[in-house]
């Protein structure tokens, strides 16, 4: 998954550093990331200083891998435009390598969560990146908000050697296969949104709920937390909720379709499915 960047070690905890040699830095225009034209990559701090001075360029400290720094440059010089190449979120799928795709992503989830909470939500003055810790804080009431995760469930419906696969119906979606997934509500359990999200989307029942594994998403700032769960009953029709799905379709483990890129968790699902019980 794109998160599984071994032997890389990243580092998410908040430091108060500025950039120095050898680290990375990211610009943005609205949703868009800016890699550099001659890498592809995020622009490194010497590229960066050849084009502008980075210590004019006001900067936000986001994580390191293998203890290089990753930044958030606030303001983007027009050098640094004119020598890059703006791409959206959905180029990552594909980067490589992938451990710099998953930099890449993360870095746009915590760029979104900066820039969308530039006012105070209380009091509507201008806030501020605290100095401490990754989050923002209003200098005029106090107020501190943190980097916003949403919690999401990825699920397998079984059926003895079958498993149940979806696609979506909403415009410009992936047209691999998936598998039932869902946000949680307010005040609900991850197990109430499996059964909940499963009875919405195809109608079914579902018993014998068990946790498999989670993944941060950046695609979407979701945590997604996998779970695989068995048909209650026999009856398997499925009563498709179509403003969200176009299909839902059992498949014998024998002859699932590939389902969708290898750094999801929906993928790995799909596979370890075929491989035997779960």
């Amino acid at each position: 998954m794109i998160q599984d960047i071994s032997p890389h070690l990243f580092d998410n905890s908040y430091k108060d550093r500025k950039p120095e040699a050898g680290d990375r830095i990211f610009f943005y225009q609205g949703r868009s990331t800016l890699l550099s034209k001659a890498t592809g990559l995020p622009f490194t701090y010497e590229e960066v200083d050849r084009l502008c001075p980075v210590e004019t360029i006001p900067s936000v400290y986001l994580f390191s891998i293998d203890g290089r720094g990753y930044f958030w440059g606030r303001v983007m010089p027009k050098a640094v435009l004119s020598e890059g190449i703006l791409v959206g979120d959905r180029h990552f799928r594909d980067m490589q390598p992938e451990w710099e795709a998953f930099s890449c992503i993360t870095a746009s989830q915590l760029h979104s969560f900066y820039h969308e909470h530039q006012f105070c939500g209380c009091c509507g003055a201008p806030a501020l990146p605290d100095e401490k810790e990754r989050a923002m804080r209003c200098p005029v009431c106090g107020k501190i908000v943190y980097p916003v995760i949403s919690p999401a469930v990825i699920v397998g419906v079984t059926h003895g050697d079958r498993l149940l696969l979806t696609k979506y119906s909403r415009p410009g979606s992936v047209k691999f296969y998936a598998l039932v997934a869902g946000y949680t509500e307010i005040g609900e359990s991850l197990e109430d949104t499996v059964r909940r999200e499963v009875m919405e989307e195809v109608g079914l029942r579902v018993k014998n709920i068990r946790f498999y594994k989670s993944q941060p998403w950046s695609f979407s700032g979701s945590l997604l937390s996998g779970f695989y769960c068995d048909l209650d009953g026999d009856d398997e029709t499925v009563r498709l909720q179509e403003d969200e799905l176009s299909e839902a379709t059992w498949y014998d483990r024998s002859d699932l379709p590939e389902g969708g890129s290898s750094i999801s968790l929906t993928h790995e699902m799909i596979e370890r499915f075929r491989m035997g019980p779960v």
